[in-house]
C-alpha cells in the first residue's frame, strides 16, 4: 500500500484563501485540482482525503492520497508564494509499522450522522446529523472497533476522547444550500486490527469525505 501525507499552511489574510475557507465545496475542488484526473477517484489503494485544522495561530490543510499532489495553484492562490510551499512525505512507513497493541494519539474531523427512513414505506434512507457532543462521541465509539482500534481509557476509566470545534457549515452547491455538521475528535487509541486501521487511514471514516471529513491522523502517544 502506497500513500502520501501532505501538509500545507494556508494564509488566511489572502482574499482567495478566505474564499476557499468559506466553502468546503470550493476547497474540495481546489484539492482535487492537485491531482491528474485518473487519480481523483477512490480505488482499492485509497482515496484523496483532506482535513482543515484551524486555531488562532495557524490554518493547516492536511491531505492523504495514493499519489503525491502538486499544490502549486494553492500556494499561488492561498499560501506564501515566495517563502512557503508544501511538505509531502511517504505515508507507507507509518502504515507498515502499525501493530496490534500499539497506542497513538489521534485526530479526526468527521460528519457524525445516522441514516434513517422518514417513513416506514420509504425505500430510501435519509441522513440525519448528530448535533450534541454526547451523540457525536457515541457515534465514534460505536464505529472505531470496525476500523481496527479501540479508544484508550483516560481519567477515571472514561474514554480518552474529546470533541472539539463542533460546527455547522452552510454553503452553496449547484444552486442549493448544503448543511453539514462536523466535529473534531482528539484522544488516544489502541490498534486492534492493523489491516483495518490501515484501510481507515487511507480511505477515511464516515460520510462527507469530499467536504473535508474522514481523515484520521496518528501521532506518537504521550
Amino acid at each position: 500500500m502506497t500513500a502520501f501525507l501532505t501538509r500545507f499552511e494556508i494564509n488566511p489574510a489572502r482574499r482567495q484563501a478566505r474564499n476557499l475557507l468559506g466553502s468546503p465545496h470550493r476547497l474540495h475542488a481546489a484539492v482535487l485540482a492537485a491531482f491528474p484526473d485518473a487519480h481523483r477517484s477512490p480505488t482499492a489503494a485509497g482515496r484523496v482525503l483532506w482535513r482543515l485544522d484551524q486555531d488562532e495561530h495557524r490554518t493547516v490543510l492536511y491531505l492523504v492520497s495514493p499519489s503525491a499532489p502538486d499544490l502549486t495553484h494553492l500556494v499561488e492562490q492561498a499560501g506564501w508564494p515566495t517563502t512557503h510551499g508544501w511538505d509531502t512525505r511517504d505515508y507507507t512507513p507509518l502504515l507498515d509499522r502499525l501493530r496490534a497493541g500499539a497506542r497513538y494519539a489521534f485526530r479526526l474531523t468527521a460528519n457524525p450522522a445516522r441514516s434513517q427512513r422518514r417513513k416506514p414505506t420509504d425505500t430510501r434512507s435519509q441522513r440525519y446529523a448528530h448535533v450534541t457532543a454526547a451523540q457525536q462521541t457515541q457515534w465514534l465509539l460505536d464505529r472505531v472497533a470496525g476500523h481496527g482500534a479501540t479508544i484508550c481509557d483516560g481519567f477515571d476509566k472514561e474514554p480518552d476522547l474529546a470533541v472539539r470545534d463542533r460546527r455547522t457549515w452552510r454553503f452553496p452547491r449547484a444552486g442549493n444550500t448544503v448543511t453539514l455538521a462536523t466535529a473534531a475528535f482528539e484522544g488516544r487509541l489502541e490498534v486492534t486490527d492493523p489491516a483495518a486501521l490501515r484501510a481507515a487511514l487511507v480511505s477515511g471514516i464516515g460520510p462527507a469525505k469530499g467536504y473535508g471529513c474522514g481523515l484520521l491522523t496518528l501521532a506518537p502517544a504521550r
